[in-house]
């Protein structure tokens, strides 16, 4: 399977720049930069933290709040109240547990206790959990996000149908550590772009040689009119 995983990568390398990690936020503020990632693009979920961020300089304030003036400052990222609503849950969540809004704890704790902490709080899924451990603490872990699940369920990494979770579980031990960061990064890419959800381009796609989904929408098309009609 490792073989599989880096022929992927392979091909979705060519013509790119070599990979460098961006930056990485606190884990808080990775935290709340995911929620407001949910069903929007990245400039816009970029936008809304940033406006979030300046308008409520520190997490106590934003946990204070008026509802309604939070998801004022994050409205240019979609579906403002449910994630107002979910950023103050979290944080207030956090200062409960901690005392004040932070989550320093989690350096000294291992990955699989990091992530067990992190699920815990109000409506953090596998994803969001590890997209902190991996972007902001720099830790092994391999988020899987819409695309993520879509274009390895095409691949024929994962069965068809199964949950998040479980695709968090099968895929982390199938991607080496040190590519994990930047494979995620490639597939959501590539589901954007190519392997969409709907009408994906199989016939200028990369990976078609090495997808299942791809191999049989080709076959498909290649076959003469009629053929298997009764």
């Amino acid at each position: 399977m490792t073989d599989r995983v880096m022929e992927v990568l392979r091909r979705l390398r060519a013509g790119r720049e070599a990979f460098a990690p961006g930056p990485a936020l606190p884990v808080v503020d990775q935290v709340v930069a995911t929620v407001l990632s949910q069903a929007t693009s990245d400039v816009n979920s970029g936008r809304a933290f940033a406006r979030l961020k300046a308008r409520f300089p520190a997490w106590e304030q934003v946990a204070d709040a008026p509802p309604e003036e939070v998801a004022d400052a994050i409205r240019c990222g979609g579906i403002a109240e449910r994630k107002a609503r979910r950023i103050q849950e979290i944080l207030t969540a956090i200062e409960d547990r901690e005392g004040a809004i932070t989550l320093d704890r989690l350096d000294g704790l291992d990955d699989e206790a990091a992530e067990a902490y992190l699920t815990s709080l109000p409506g953090v899924g596998p994803k969001t959990a590890a997209c902190v451990l991996m972007f902001s603490m720099g830790r092994e872990a391999f988020p899987v996000d819409t695309h993520v699940h879509r274009v390895t369920t095409r691949l024929g990494w994962i069965p068809a149908g199964v949950s998040a979770e479980r695709a968090h579980r099968l895929l982390r031990p199938m991607v080496p550590p040190e590519v994990r960061h930047e494979l995620h990064l490639a597939l959501i890419r590539h589901g954007r772009a190519v392997c969409r959800a709907r009408q994906p381009r199989c016939g200028e796609c990369v990976l078609r040689e090495v997808c299942a989904y791809g191999l049989s929408a080709l076959s498909r098309r290649s076959e003469p009119p009629g053929r298997g009609a009764p």
